[in-house]
């Protein structure tokens, strides 16, 4: 069974076999890949990002009377939204000796070729994608911390605790076609899934199978259609609010559900000078072996938050939604 190790690897604990190499970990980050991976995004310069928000007043009638003065000056105040990056860091060694042996196999040791000849990228390959999970994980269910002093991690808030207006805490129900209109329109009517492109929701296995059913009254009707949005395929359902995508994500909870404006969403990186965003680096030699680090620092942007929305706490169980209770006639 594969599994991980802590310290340099060796040609005792990284043995080679032959073979087609097979991953059987997902590692998809639908979210991050959309608003630009570990290398796109935005550069900032500092720990902490800002952005601003205002809004204009209610409309009502205002009209004005032939010849009248001009009416009192007025204004729209602005306000500022902050969040931090946090630090990915981490390192993958690899003895001098278990970088030369791509020859020496375990397994059955048959007359075919060990498929990783360079060890040591290959590790390295395989710890920027776990931190791409990580940052994709945090992205939806990071708690925001910004410590005073350096005993405590930077944590960037994520989607789901930034969504403090449009929000149903389902208590145990179900998820149901009600419940699901009443979110998209909370988003709506606060500004938010206005652009047909971007306006998504962003869901976990179990509230897919749920929101599929319900939309396809029960497996009678068709299922939703497709699009492909900046490489990330998408589904994609009709709502009394539009055309809405559907973004399948592991590290949405069970229990939950986001609607997102994925237009508001950004990937902020800090530029660390003559290295970039993400990066790997030689770290000093203490022995025979190479040790590399990677790592970068990173934060999301989220935007206006009333242009999202969540619900939370919904029923795992999905059987009395495919079996619902027969209701005696009469």
């Amino acid at each position: 069974m594969a599994g991980g190790i802590t310290g340099s690897g060796t040609t005792f604990d990284l043995p080679n076999y032959t073979g087609e190499l097979f991953q059987v970990t997902p590692n998809e980050t639908p979210l991050l890949s959309i608003i630009g991976g570990l290398t796109g995004g935005k550069e900032v310069h500092s720990t902490q990002i800002e952005w601003q928000e205002f809004d204009l007043r209610k409309r009502s009638d205002r009209q004005k009377k032939e010849g009248q003065d001009a009416p009192a000056g007025e204004g729209r105040k602005r306000s500022n939204v902050t969040n931090v990056l946090q630090i990915h860091q981490e390192a993958v060694g690899v003895s001098y000796t278990k970088q030369a042996a791509t020859g020496q196999k375990s397994g059955l040791n048959i007359d075919a070729q060990n498929p990783v000849q360079d060890e040591l990228g290959w590790q390295i390959t395989q710890e920027l994608k776990q931190i791409a999970g990580d940052v994709e994980y945090s992205f939806i269910n990071g708690t925001y911390q910004l410590p005073t002093d350096n005993t405590k991690e930077r944590k960037t808030r994520g989607l789901l605790q930034a969504i403090a207006t449009n929000k149903i805490a389902a208590a145990g129900k179900l998820l149901s076609l009600e419940m699901f209109g009443n979110i998209c329109q909370m988003a709506y009517d606060n500004g938010g899934i206005a652009e047909g492109d971007t306006a998504t929701v962003i869901v976990n296995s179990t509230q897919k199978r749920a929101l599929s059913w319900i939309f396809s009254k029960g497996g009678t009707q068709s299922q939703p259609d497709s699009r492909n949005y900046f490489g990330v395929n998408l589904q994609t359902i009709e709502t009394d609010f539009g055309k809405l995508n559907i973004m399948l994500s592991r590290d949405m909870p069970a229990d939950s559900l986001a609607v997102a404006s994925l237009e508001h969403l950004e990937a902020s990186f800090l530029a660390i000078p003559g290295k970039g965003h993400f990066f790997a680096e030689p770290l000093a030699k203490t022995g025979a072996s190479d040790k590399v680090q990677v790592y970068g620092e990173i934060g999301l942007e989220y935007g206006n938050e009333k242009a999202h929305a969540k619900i939370t706490g919904l029923s795992t169980d999905l059987s009395a939604l495919f079996n619902p209770p027969v209701v005696p006639a009469g």
